[in-house]
């Protein structure tokens, strides 16, 4: 048996790397919606720069955590998960979270925090929103 058969086979293997996937999707969501807040004005007392360092440090932490289970879980089901229209969703809608990423960064929103950061950041949200659902659905699709 391969390696990644071995993956969705095992009674702890699967549910672990499931486990891993949730905490660095915790990890991501909790601190962009920290950053959202503070781009919404609240804590304005806090330094936004100071406090993006430390929220996209973690959120990027939880991120590499969840992307690097997110692999393994594919690489166990690749075929089943390849024709699964709620994957599929899940996938474009990652790329649509890096792209609203980089032009967030891109055009220096958090130096500006105006009206188009915050409708980054509210896009931003209703996206990765839309990534959980999908990620729910893909074991009932």
């Amino acid at each position: 048996m391969n390696f990644f058969a071995g993956l969705s086979s095992s009674v702890w293997a699967y549910p672990a790397l499931e486990m891993l996937h949730i905490c660095g999707i915790a990890m991501l969501l909790g601190n962009l919606v920290l950053l959202e807040m503070r781009v919404f004005g609240r804590g304005a007392a806090l330094d936004v720069k100071a406090l993006a360092s430390l929220s996209l440090g973690i959120a990027g932490v939880g991120f590499s955590l969840a992307a690097a289970s997110g692999l393994l879980m594919f690489a166990s089901r690749a075929t089943e998960l390849l024709t699964n229209r709620a994957f599929t969703l899940k996938m474009v809608l990652l790329m649509l979270a890096a792209c609203n990423a980089a032009w967030f960064h891109g055009r220096d929103s958090l130096g500006r925090l105006d009206g188009v950061a915050r409708l980054q950041m509210v896009l931003s949200s209703l996206i990765w929103l839309a990534v959980l659902a999908c990620g729910r659905w893909i074991a009932y699709i």
